[in-house]
Protein backbone atom coordinates (compact mmCIF):
# COMPACT_ATOMS: atom_id res chain seq x y z
CA UNK A 1 0.00 0.00 0.00
CA UNK A 2 1.40 3.40 -0.90
CA UNK A 3 2.36 5.34 2.17
CA UNK A 4 0.04 8.18 1.29
CA UNK A 5 -2.89 5.93 2.15
CA UNK A 6 -1.66 6.03 5.72
CA UNK A 7 -1.08 9.76 5.70
CA UNK A 8 -4.60 10.66 4.72
CA UNK A 9 -6.63 12.89 6.99
CA UNK A 10 -7.30 11.41 10.38
CA UNK A 11 -10.54 9.39 10.48
CA UNK A 12 -11.39 10.48 6.93
CA UNK A 13 -12.83 14.01 7.08
CA UNK A 14 -14.62 13.67 10.36
CA UNK A 15 -14.34 12.18 13.78
CA UNK A 16 -17.84 11.44 15.02
CA UNK A 17 -18.73 10.73 18.63
CA UNK A 18 -21.24 8.07 19.55
CA UNK A 19 -22.73 10.17 22.32
CA UNK A 20 -23.64 13.35 20.46
CA UNK A 21 -23.84 14.58 16.91
CA UNK A 22 -20.93 16.96 17.26
CA UNK A 23 -18.26 16.66 14.60
CA UNK A 24 -14.61 17.40 15.14
CA UNK A 25 -12.34 17.72 12.10
CA UNK A 26 -8.75 16.52 11.85
CA UNK A 27 -7.24 17.32 8.48
CA UNK A 28 -3.62 16.57 9.27
CA UNK A 29 -1.99 13.85 11.33
CA UNK A 30 0.56 16.39 12.50
CA UNK A 31 -1.83 19.03 13.75
CA UNK A 32 -1.94 20.08 17.38
CA UNK A 33 -5.17 18.29 18.24
CA UNK A 34 -3.90 14.90 17.09
CA UNK A 35 -0.46 15.42 18.63
CA UNK A 36 -2.21 16.05 21.94
CA UNK A 37 -3.61 12.50 21.92
CA UNK A 38 -0.07 11.14 21.92
CA UNK A 39 0.81 13.22 24.95
CA UNK A 40 -2.34 13.19 27.05
CA UNK A 41 -5.20 10.93 25.98
CA UNK A 42 -8.26 11.77 28.05
CA UNK A 43 -11.45 9.80 28.52
CA UNK A 44 -13.27 12.30 26.34
CA UNK A 45 -10.62 11.92 23.63
CA UNK A 46 -10.98 8.14 23.69
CA UNK A 47 -14.75 8.44 23.34
CA UNK A 48 -14.29 10.63 20.26
CA UNK A 49 -11.67 8.31 18.79
CA UNK A 50 -13.82 5.21 19.20
CA UNK A 51 -16.71 7.15 17.67
CA UNK A 52 -14.50 7.90 14.69
CA UNK A 53 -13.62 4.23 14.42
CA UNK A 54 -17.30 3.28 14.29
CA UNK A 55 -17.81 5.92 11.62
CA UNK A 56 -14.99 4.81 9.33
CA UNK A 57 -15.98 1.15 9.68
CA UNK A 58 -19.18 1.95 7.76
CA UNK A 59 -17.59 3.80 4.85
CA UNK A 60 -18.16 2.21 1.42
CA UNK A 61 -20.01 -0.76 2.89
CA UNK A 62 -22.50 -0.47 0.05
CA UNK A 63 -19.75 -1.11 -2.47
CA UNK A 64 -18.49 -4.11 -0.51
CA UNK A 65 -21.93 -5.71 -0.35
CA UNK A 66 -22.58 -4.95 -4.01
CA UNK A 67 -19.29 -6.65 -4.90
CA UNK A 68 -20.23 -9.79 -3.00
CA UNK A 69 -23.90 -9.77 -3.95
CA UNK A 70 -23.46 -9.17 -7.67
CA UNK A 71 -20.59 -11.63 -8.21
CA UNK A 72 -22.38 -14.13 -5.96
CA UNK A 73 -25.47 -13.82 -8.21
CA UNK A 74 -27.73 -12.76 -5.37
CA UNK A 75 -28.83 -9.59 -7.13
CA UNK A 76 -28.08 -7.22 -9.97
CA UNK A 77 -26.97 -3.70 -9.20
CA UNK A 78 -28.51 -1.46 -11.86
CA UNK A 79 -27.05 2.02 -12.19
CA UNK A 80 -27.74 4.53 -14.90
CA UNK A 81 -24.46 6.29 -14.19
CA UNK A 82 -22.08 3.33 -13.93
CA UNK A 83 -22.34 0.31 -16.24
CA UNK A 84 -19.47 -1.46 -14.45
CA UNK A 85 -21.93 -3.00 -12.00
CA UNK A 86 -23.50 -5.02 -14.83
CA UNK A 87 -20.35 -5.15 -16.94
CA UNK A 88 -17.15 -5.68 -14.98
CA UNK A 89 -18.66 -7.41 -11.94
CA UNK A 90 -20.58 -9.92 -14.04
CA UNK A 91 -17.67 -10.52 -16.37
CA UNK A 92 -19.48 -9.46 -19.50
CA UNK A 93 -17.67 -10.04 -22.82
CA UNK A 94 -13.91 -9.91 -22.54
CA UNK A 95 -13.92 -7.60 -19.55
CA UNK A 96 -11.68 -8.20 -16.55
CA UNK A 97 -11.82 -6.75 -13.08
CA UNK A 98 -9.95 -3.45 -13.01
CA UNK A 99 -7.39 -2.94 -10.25
CA UNK A 100 -7.86 0.83 -10.31
CA UNK A 101 -11.64 1.13 -10.12
CA UNK A 102 -13.99 2.09 -7.30
CA UNK A 103 -15.37 -1.43 -6.77
CA UNK A 104 -12.05 -2.56 -5.26
CA UNK A 105 -10.14 0.62 -4.41
CA UNK A 106 -12.97 2.21 -2.39
CA UNK A 107 -13.92 -0.63 -0.01
CA UNK A 108 -10.27 -1.70 0.27
CA UNK A 109 -9.08 1.75 1.32
CA UNK A 110 -12.01 2.21 3.71
CA UNK A 111 -11.30 -1.02 5.54
CA UNK A 112 -7.62 -0.18 5.86
CA UNK A 113 -8.56 3.29 7.05
CA UNK A 114 -10.38 1.72 9.98
CA UNK A 115 -7.38 -0.55 10.63
CA UNK A 116 -5.16 2.54 10.64
CA UNK A 117 -7.50 4.36 13.00
CA UNK A 118 -7.48 1.43 15.41
CA UNK A 119 -3.69 1.16 15.26
CA UNK A 120 -3.36 4.86 16.00
CA UNK A 121 -5.46 4.52 19.13
CA UNK A 122 -3.42 1.50 20.19
CA UNK A 123 -0.31 3.64 19.71
CA UNK A 124 -1.76 6.39 21.89
CA UNK A 125 -2.48 3.86 24.64
CA UNK A 126 0.96 2.24 24.44
CA UNK A 127 2.95 5.43 24.03
CA UNK A 128 2.11 7.19 27.28
CA UNK A 129 1.32 6.65 30.93
CA UNK A 130 -2.47 6.38 30.95
CA UNK A 131 -2.82 5.41 34.62
CA UNK A 132 -4.21 8.82 35.60
CA UNK A 133 -7.09 8.42 33.17
CA UNK A 134 -7.67 4.69 32.76
CA UNK A 135 -7.36 1.56 34.85
CA UNK A 136 -5.31 -1.34 33.55
CA UNK A 137 -8.53 -3.24 32.95
CA UNK A 138 -9.97 -0.39 30.88
CA UNK A 139 -6.85 -0.27 28.72
CA UNK A 140 -7.09 -4.03 28.18
CA UNK A 141 -10.77 -3.75 27.28
CA UNK A 142 -10.07 -1.00 24.77
CA UNK A 143 -7.24 -2.95 23.17
CA UNK A 144 -9.47 -6.00 22.89
CA UNK A 145 -12.15 -4.07 21.06
CA UNK A 146 -9.66 -2.37 18.74
CA UNK A 147 -7.91 -5.62 17.81
CA UNK A 148 -11.26 -7.25 17.09
CA UNK A 149 -12.12 -4.40 14.75
CA UNK A 150 -8.76 -4.71 13.01
CA UNK A 151 -9.25 -8.44 12.50
CA UNK A 152 -12.76 -8.00 11.14
CA UNK A 153 -11.76 -5.25 8.69
CA UNK A 154 -8.85 -7.36 7.43
CA UNK A 155 -11.24 -10.28 6.94
CA UNK A 156 -13.56 -8.19 4.76
CA UNK A 157 -10.69 -7.17 2.50
CA UNK A 158 -9.47 -10.76 2.34
CA UNK A 159 -12.96 -11.83 1.28
CA UNK A 160 -12.51 -9.67 -1.81
CA UNK A 161 -8.94 -10.49 -2.82
CA UNK A 162 -8.91 -14.12 -1.61
CA UNK A 163 -5.72 -15.85 -2.81
CA UNK A 164 -4.20 -12.53 -3.87
CA UNK A 165 -3.97 -11.88 -0.14
CA UNK A 166 -3.73 -8.82 2.07
CA UNK A 167 -1.18 -6.98 4.15
CA UNK A 168 -1.54 -8.27 7.70
CA UNK A 169 1.12 -6.08 9.27
CA UNK A 170 0.30 -2.41 8.71
CA UNK A 171 0.93 -1.00 12.18
CA UNK A 172 4.01 0.94 11.02
CA UNK A 173 3.10 3.24 8.15
CA UNK A 174 6.78 3.59 7.24
CA UNK A 175 7.40 -0.14 7.16
CA UNK A 176 4.35 -1.93 5.81
CA UNK A 177 4.43 -5.70 5.94
CA UNK A 178 4.32 -7.84 2.80
CA UNK A 179 1.26 -9.30 1.17
CA UNK A 180 0.52 -12.80 2.45
CA UNK A 181 -1.71 -15.42 0.92
CA UNK A 182 -5.20 -16.51 1.89
CA UNK A 183 -4.36 -19.26 4.38
CA UNK A 184 -1.65 -17.27 6.12
CA UNK A 185 -3.98 -14.28 6.29
CA UNK A 186 -6.72 -16.32 7.95
CA UNK A 187 -4.17 -17.65 10.42
CA UNK A 188 -3.05 -14.13 11.27
CA UNK A 189 -6.61 -12.81 11.59
CA UNK A 190 -7.57 -15.67 13.89
CA UNK A 191 -4.46 -15.13 16.02
CA UNK A 192 -5.35 -11.45 16.37
CA UNK A 193 -8.89 -12.36 17.46
CA UNK A 194 -7.48 -14.74 20.06
CA UNK A 195 -5.14 -11.99 21.29
CA UNK A 196 -8.08 -9.60 21.45
CA UNK A 197 -10.08 -12.18 23.40
CA UNK A 198 -7.30 -12.37 25.97
CA UNK A 199 -7.35 -8.59 26.37
CA UNK A 200 -11.13 -8.59 26.74
CA UNK A 201 -10.92 -11.36 29.34
CA UNK A 202 -8.73 -9.02 31.39
CA UNK A 203 -10.88 -6.01 30.63
CA UNK A 204 -12.94 -5.76 33.78
CA UNK A 205 -16.64 -5.01 33.77
CA UNK A 206 -16.95 -1.88 31.62
CA UNK A 207 -15.53 -0.11 28.58
CA UNK A 208 -14.29 3.46 29.22
CA UNK A 209 -16.53 4.69 26.38
CA UNK A 210 -20.05 4.29 25.02
CA UNK A 211 -20.72 2.27 21.87
CA UNK A 212 -23.54 2.78 19.37
CA UNK A 213 -26.88 1.01 19.68
CA UNK A 214 -25.74 -1.68 17.24
CA UNK A 215 -23.51 -2.96 20.06
CA UNK A 216 -26.16 -2.74 22.78
CA UNK A 217 -25.87 -6.44 23.63
CA UNK A 218 -22.06 -6.31 23.55
CA UNK A 219 -21.24 -3.09 25.37
CA UNK A 220 -19.09 -4.59 28.11
CA UNK A 221 -15.77 -6.44 27.74
CA UNK A 222 -17.41 -9.70 28.75
CA UNK A 223 -20.28 -9.50 26.29
CA UNK A 224 -18.08 -8.12 23.50
CA UNK A 225 -15.88 -11.17 24.04
CA UNK A 226 -18.85 -13.27 22.90
CA UNK A 227 -19.02 -11.24 19.67
CA UNK A 228 -15.28 -11.67 19.23
CA UNK A 229 -15.70 -15.44 19.48
CA UNK A 230 -18.55 -15.32 16.97
CA UNK A 231 -16.29 -13.67 14.40
CA UNK A 232 -13.53 -16.15 15.23
CA UNK A 233 -15.99 -18.98 14.54
CA UNK A 234 -16.54 -17.58 11.04
CA UNK A 235 -12.77 -17.44 10.47
CA UNK A 236 -12.29 -21.01 11.72
CA UNK A 237 -15.06 -22.13 9.36
CA UNK A 238 -13.26 -20.50 6.45
CA UNK A 239 -10.18 -22.45 7.54
CA UNK A 240 -12.11 -25.72 7.52
CA UNK A 241 -11.39 -26.19 11.23
CA UNK A 242 -14.68 -27.65 12.48
CA UNK A 243 -13.50 -28.39 16.03
CA UNK A 244 -12.27 -24.83 16.51
CA UNK A 245 -15.51 -23.47 15.06
CA UNK A 246 -17.50 -25.36 17.68
CA UNK A 247 -15.18 -24.21 20.46
CA UNK A 248 -15.52 -20.57 19.42
CA UNK A 249 -19.29 -20.92 19.07
CA UNK A 250 -19.46 -22.37 22.57
CA UNK A 251 -17.97 -19.12 23.86
CA UNK A 252 -20.05 -16.88 21.60
CA UNK A 253 -23.59 -15.55 21.96
CA UNK A 254 -25.11 -18.39 19.92
CA UNK A 255 -28.44 -19.63 21.24
CA UNK A 256 -30.46 -22.42 19.61
CA UNK A 257 -33.67 -20.42 19.64
CA UNK A 258 -35.73 -19.68 16.55
CA UNK A 259 -37.09 -16.55 18.25
CA UNK A 260 -33.61 -15.03 18.50
CA UNK A 261 -32.20 -15.45 15.01
CA UNK A 262 -31.63 -11.72 14.68
CA UNK A 263 -29.69 -11.45 17.91
CA UNK A 264 -26.35 -9.91 17.04
CA UNK A 265 -24.01 -7.01 16.43
CA UNK A 266 -24.90 -4.43 13.80
CA UNK A 267 -23.81 -1.39 11.86
CA UNK A 268 -26.30 1.38 12.59
CA UNK A 269 -27.36 4.31 10.41
CA UNK A 270 -29.26 7.55 10.68
CA UNK A 271 -30.27 10.55 8.61
CA UNK A 272 -28.39 13.02 10.78
CA UNK A 273 -26.29 15.33 8.63
CA UNK A 274 -23.10 14.07 10.27
CA UNK A 275 -23.99 10.40 9.91
CA UNK A 276 -24.48 7.79 7.18
CA UNK A 277 -27.72 6.33 5.81
CA UNK A 278 -28.08 2.63 5.05
CA UNK A 279 -26.36 2.28 1.65
CA UNK A 280 -28.32 -0.83 0.64
CA UNK A 281 -31.79 0.70 0.77
CA UNK A 282 -33.72 1.81 -2.28
CA UNK A 283 -37.35 2.81 -2.03
CA UNK A 284 -39.59 0.45 -4.00
CA UNK A 285 -41.71 3.37 -5.16
CA UNK A 286 -40.36 4.80 -8.38
CA UNK A 287 -37.63 2.16 -8.64
CA UNK A 288 -35.99 2.14 -12.06
CA UNK A 289 -32.92 0.93 -13.90
CA UNK A 290 -31.25 4.20 -12.97
CA UNK A 291 -30.76 2.94 -9.42
CA UNK A 292 -31.93 -0.47 -8.25
CA UNK A 293 -30.95 -3.80 -6.78
CA UNK A 294 -32.91 -6.57 -8.46
CA UNK A 295 -32.89 -10.17 -7.23
CA UNK A 296 -31.29 -12.66 -9.58
CA UNK A 297 -34.22 -14.38 -11.34
CA UNK A 298 -33.54 -17.82 -9.84
CA UNK A 299 -33.82 -16.65 -6.24
CA UNK A 300 -37.59 -16.92 -5.93
CA UNK A 301 -38.40 -19.98 -8.11
CA UNK A 302 -35.61 -22.04 -6.51
CA UNK A 303 -36.98 -21.46 -3.01
CA UNK A 304 -39.19 -24.06 -1.36
CA UNK A 305 -42.90 -23.35 -1.28
CA UNK A 306 -43.85 -21.41 1.81
CA UNK A 307 -40.37 -20.04 2.60
CA UNK A 308 -41.06 -16.83 4.46
CA UNK A 309 -37.55 -15.56 3.77
CA UNK A 310 -38.81 -14.52 0.34
CA UNK A 311 -40.10 -11.44 2.13
CA UNK A 312 -36.58 -10.12 1.55
CA UNK A 313 -37.63 -9.34 -2.03
CA UNK A 314 -40.71 -7.57 -3.41
CA UNK A 315 -42.57 -8.42 -6.62
CA UNK A 316 -42.64 -5.44 -8.96
CA UNK A 317 -45.54 -4.45 -11.20
CA UNK A 318 -43.21 -4.60 -14.19
CA UNK A 319 -39.73 -6.08 -14.61
CA UNK A 320 -36.75 -3.75 -14.52
CA UNK A 321 -34.22 -4.24 -17.30
CA UNK A 322 -30.71 -3.06 -18.05
CA UNK A 323 -27.81 -4.36 -20.13
CA UNK A 324 -29.68 -7.51 -21.27
CA UNK A 325 -30.57 -8.36 -17.67
CA UNK A 326 -34.00 -8.21 -16.10
CA UNK A 327 -35.81 -9.15 -12.94
CA UNK A 328 -39.27 -8.97 -11.38
CA UNK A 329 -38.21 -8.80 -7.73
CA UNK A 330 -36.50 -5.91 -6.00
CA UNK A 331 -34.17 -6.38 -3.06
CA UNK A 332 -36.06 -5.53 0.14
CA UNK A 333 -33.73 -7.03 2.75
CA UNK A 334 -33.49 -3.53 4.20
CA UNK A 335 -36.81 -1.74 4.35
CA UNK A 336 -35.67 1.77 5.28
CA UNK A 337 -32.60 3.96 4.99
CA UNK A 338 -31.96 3.64 8.73
CA UNK A 339 -32.16 -0.17 8.98
CA UNK A 340 -29.23 -1.90 10.67
CA UNK A 341 -26.83 -4.08 8.66
CA UNK A 342 -25.54 -7.17 10.49
CA UNK A 343 -21.90 -7.60 11.40
CA UNK A 344 -22.64 -11.04 12.81
CA UNK A 345 -25.90 -12.48 14.08
CA UNK A 346 -27.28 -15.62 15.67
CA UNK A 347 -28.80 -17.10 12.51
CA UNK A 348 -25.34 -17.23 10.94
CA UNK A 349 -23.90 -18.82 14.08
CA UNK A 350 -26.51 -21.59 14.06
CA UNK A 351 -25.65 -22.28 10.43
CA UNK A 352 -21.93 -22.33 11.28
CA UNK A 353 -22.79 -24.85 14.00
CA UNK A 354 -24.67 -26.94 11.45
CA UNK A 355 -21.73 -26.80 9.04
CA UNK A 356 -19.11 -27.72 11.63
CA UNK A 357 -21.11 -30.75 12.74
CA UNK A 358 -21.41 -32.26 9.26
CA UNK A 359 -18.18 -34.17 9.89
CA UNK A 360 -18.47 -34.42 13.67
CA UNK A 361 -22.10 -35.04 14.61
CA UNK A 362 -24.45 -35.11 11.59
CA UNK A 363 -27.56 -35.45 13.75
CA UNK A 364 -26.71 -32.09 15.33
CA UNK A 365 -26.41 -30.65 11.83
CA UNK A 366 -29.93 -31.86 11.06
CA UNK A 367 -31.26 -30.42 14.34
CA UNK A 368 -29.74 -27.02 13.56
CA UNK A 369 -30.94 -27.05 9.97
CA UNK A 370 -34.43 -27.98 11.11
CA UNK A 371 -34.46 -25.04 13.50
CA UNK A 372 -33.60 -22.74 10.59
CA UNK A 373 -36.08 -24.42 8.25
CA UNK A 374 -38.92 -24.35 10.76
CA UNK A 375 -38.33 -20.69 11.53
CA UNK A 376 -38.67 -20.03 7.79
CA UNK A 377 -42.01 -21.85 7.69
CA UNK A 378 -40.59 -25.03 6.17
CA UNK A 379 -40.94 -28.65 7.32
CA UNK A 380 -38.06 -30.70 8.65
CA UNK A 381 -35.22 -31.80 6.41
CA UNK A 382 -35.96 -35.18 4.82
CA UNK A 383 -32.70 -35.86 3.00
CA UNK A 384 -29.90 -38.21 3.93
CA UNK A 385 -27.19 -37.55 6.49
CA UNK A 386 -24.26 -38.07 4.16
CA UNK A 387 -21.80 -35.13 3.97
CA UNK A 388 -22.65 -34.15 0.40
CA UNK A 389 -26.39 -33.95 1.02
CA UNK A 390 -25.96 -32.08 4.31
CA UNK A 391 -23.50 -29.64 2.75
CA UNK A 392 -25.88 -28.86 -0.09
CA UNK A 393 -28.75 -28.33 2.35
CA UNK A 394 -26.60 -26.14 4.58
CA UNK A 395 -25.57 -23.97 1.63
CA UNK A 396 -29.19 -23.65 0.55
CA UNK A 397 -30.24 -22.50 4.00
CA UNK A 398 -27.36 -20.03 4.12
CA UNK A 399 -28.43 -18.72 0.71
CA UNK A 400 -31.89 -17.75 1.95
CA UNK A 401 -31.15 -16.97 5.62
CA UNK A 402 -28.14 -14.74 4.87
CA UNK A 403 -29.42 -13.25 1.60
CA UNK A 404 -27.72 -9.93 0.72
CA UNK A 405 -25.52 -10.07 3.82
CA UNK A 406 -22.30 -10.72 1.90
CA UNK A 407 -21.91 -14.51 2.24
CA UNK A 408 -23.14 -16.32 -0.88
CA UNK A 409 -20.13 -15.66 -3.13
CA UNK A 410 -17.70 -16.60 -0.34
CA UNK A 411 -19.66 -19.75 0.55
CA UNK A 412 -19.77 -21.04 -3.01
CA UNK A 413 -16.09 -20.23 -3.50
CA UNK A 414 -14.91 -22.10 -0.44
CA UNK A 415 -16.82 -25.19 -1.57
CA UNK A 416 -15.51 -24.90 -5.14
CA UNK A 417 -19.05 -24.37 -6.39
CA UNK A 418 -18.71 -21.06 -8.21
CA UNK A 419 -19.49 -22.99 -11.39
CA UNK A 420 -22.95 -23.72 -9.96
CA UNK A 421 -23.87 -20.03 -9.86
CA UNK A 422 -26.13 -18.91 -12.72
CA UNK A 423 -24.74 -17.24 -15.82
CA UNK A 424 -27.37 -14.90 -17.27
CA UNK A 425 -25.50 -13.87 -20.41
CA UNK A 426 -23.43 -16.25 -22.48
CA UNK A 427 -20.25 -14.18 -22.26
CA UNK A 428 -20.43 -13.68 -18.46
CA UNK A 429 -18.21 -15.32 -15.87
CA UNK A 430 -18.06 -15.70 -12.09
CA UNK A 431 -14.95 -14.07 -10.70
CA UNK A 432 -12.96 -15.90 -8.05
CA UNK A 433 -11.34 -12.80 -6.58
CA UNK A 434 -10.50 -9.14 -7.03
CA UNK A 435 -7.03 -7.93 -8.00
CA UNK A 436 -4.87 -6.06 -5.52
CA UNK A 437 -5.58 -2.33 -5.99
CA UNK A 438 -3.13 -0.44 -8.15
CA UNK A 439 -2.64 2.03 -5.30
CA UNK A 440 -0.73 -0.66 -3.42
CA UNK A 441 2.17 -0.21 -5.85
CA UNK A 442 3.64 -3.57 -4.88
Amino acid sequence: MKKYLYKIMFFALVLVTTVSCEVEEFSDLNNAEVDAFEENLTRGDLQDLVGGLLYSSRLRLGTYYDDCGVIGREFYRFSGSDPRFTGDLLGGGELTLDNNTFYITAPWASRYLTVKNANLILGFLDGQDTSAQFTTAEVNATKGLLKTFIAYELLLNLNLTYENGIRLDVADENNLGPFVGYNQSLTGIRALLVEAASDLSNGGSDFPFILSSGFSLFNTPGTFLQANNAIAARVATYQGDASATLAFLNNSFMVMDSEQLNLGMFYTFSLDQTDIANPLFFSIEGLSAANARIAQPNFVPEAETGDNRLSKVVLLDDPIMQDDLSGNYALFRYTSNVDDIPIVRNEELILLYAEANITINPSETVNALNLIRNSAGLPNYTGTNDPTALTNEMLTQRRYSLFAEGHRWIDMRRYNKLGDLPIDRTADDVWVQFPIPLTENQ
